[in-house]
């Protein structure tokens, strides 16, 4: 009678590969696999250019129904940095090769031209237009088939993203994932401890986020009624002089300015000393409106709780060591920076710093404490390396909280690391970004105090 045990074990050597054999396999799909490339701005279509220029596979994921979606949302506002510092080298090149004709690189460019002159042209180039997938929202992303308490034969198994395009599930397999999809979607509270509350949660109809177009289609949200604008970055003073301008035509619309600033000079940077001219206008111009007391200031005033009032809402903070409530605020614009959103990548092994939640080994090249964007050095491949194999956070979320990113600094972070996944290690060890210091930077300049604060806004 035939051993039942050897018996099995026949049919399993016989029948099913052996542990080796499902390495190999895994390896060789993984090979023939593309890369990901998540979020269609300004850094994710460069990483994509650099992809199509080397002539590797690869899929670009948007969560927003055009290119740009984010920047469009503050399309309105002008960059201090000149379009030489906003246009990425393989994407012009590839745009050279056809019809576009390149905007003047020493103009300033809106938000808005960012995406018609740029964008919107690299993004239909076809090597590049027919791996853009749309509406394709990032669930999460993480190892085919293997959690992340598992170890063996992680490193031969695909990336799996998980998405939603217009309610329905699909995934994606890959070799490598770029995570490009920036922080602006994940905004800072209000509150001077960074956490949210669910009363300031609640107000999200009277709360925006961001630069609301306040001369343009947000025109009739703010005329005439009593506004408070938190945060001491050039976000906050681009809100305050649209405000003013309004003001003129409404001269019932009541300006409040809010921020945690020892005192309001602080935030006027260099005015007229200022390395980019427009730049130090807008400390020229918020220093002039403030001395005209047409915005009352409140410095250093740390917000507690964002609540709703009677009429309006209320802010209950803090004002040298007494409390204050500034009530009756009919709308509140908080311009306190942003953070990166690191759910979608929880199920990946990351290295991530605990204070300002960048890449690690960033951490202490873009300290804002130590660091304006022109004295962040340029770093590549090498410093964005994760734990996990083949996956890469490039752009305005590899500075997690940080607003020293720059967004010439983010083509250099893809030109290396699109060269280290495509075998291409010399050129991926390489620095070809020469940066003026401080001269692209739209933080304040001040030689008094760090030229970024808490609530500065990000470079270019």
């Amino acid at each position: 009678m035939t051993n039942s045990k050897n018996l099995l074990s026949n049919v399993q050597g016989c029948c099913s590969p052996s542990p080796q054999a499902i390495t190999k396999s895994r390896d060789n799909q993984s090979k023939n696999l593309p890369i990901v490339v998540i979020g269609a701005g300004p850094v994710g279509l460069a990483a994509a250019a650099h992809l199509a220029e080397r002539g590797q596979s690869f899929l670009l994921l948007e969560a927003g129904g055009k290119v740009g979606a984010n920047i469009l949302s503050w399309g309105h506002i002008r960059l201090f940095s000149p379009w030489r510092y906003n246009i990425d080298k393989a994407a012009m090149s590839l745009l050279a090769q056809t019809d576009w004709k390149h905007p003047d690189l020493e103009k300033l460019p809106t938000g808005n031209e960012i995406v018609e002159q740029y964008l919107e042209p690299l993004s239909k180039l076809p090597a590049i237009n027919l791996n853009i997938h749309l509406n394709t929202k990032v669930l999460s992303i993480g190892k085919k088939d293997i959690d992340k308490m598992k170890t063996l034969n992680r490193e031969k198994a695909p990336f799996i993203i998980h998405t939603e395009t217009k309610g329905e599930y699909k995934t994606y397999e890959a070799r490598a994932v770029i995570d490009a999809t920036g922080t602006w979607g994940s905004p800072n509270p209000a509150v001077s401890s960074g956490v949210w509350l669910k009363e300031e949660k609640a107000l999200h109809n009277q709360i925006f986020y961001g630069i609301p177009n306040i001369l343009g289609k947000e025109k009739s949200r703010y005329a005439g009624k009593r506004v408070a604008v938190v945060g001491g970055g050039h976000s906050a003073i681009n809100s305050l002089l649209d405000l003013a301008k309004l003001k003129e035509s409404y001269p019932e619309t009541n300006i409040l300015w809010i921020m945690r600033r020892q005192n309001v000079e602080a935030a006027y940077g260099g005015e007229e000393k200022d390395a980019l001219e427009a730049r130090g206008a807008l400390g020229t111009k918020i220093h002039k409106l403030v001395d005209d007391q047409i915005i009352k200031v409140f410095t250093p005033f740390f917000i507690q709780q964002v609540k709703k009032s009677n009429k309006g809402s209320a802010l209950i903070g803090i004002q040298n060591g007494k409390e204050m409530t500034l009530e009756e605020i009919d709308e509140v614009i908080v311009n306190t920076g942003s953070r990166p959103d690191l759910l979608m990548v929880s199920e990946v092994r990351t290295s991530i710093d605990t204070s300002t939640e960048s890449v690690h080994e960033l951490a202490p090249l873009i300290d804002p404490n130590l660091h304006s964007c022109g004295t962040v050095r340029p770093h590549g491949e090498k410093e964005l390396r994760q734990p996990e194999k083949g996956f890469y956070i490039v752009g305005a979320k590899s500075y997690g909280r940080a607003p020293t990113f720059l967004m010439a600094t983010g083509y250099e972070q893809v030109r290396s690391v699109v060269a280290y996944l495509t075998g291409d290690k010399a050129a991926s060890k390489k620095v070809e970004l020469d940066l003026p210091e401080t001269g692209v930077c739209s933080v304040n300049v001040n030689t008094k105090t760090s030229c970024c604060d808490d609530t500065a806004s990000s470079c270019s």
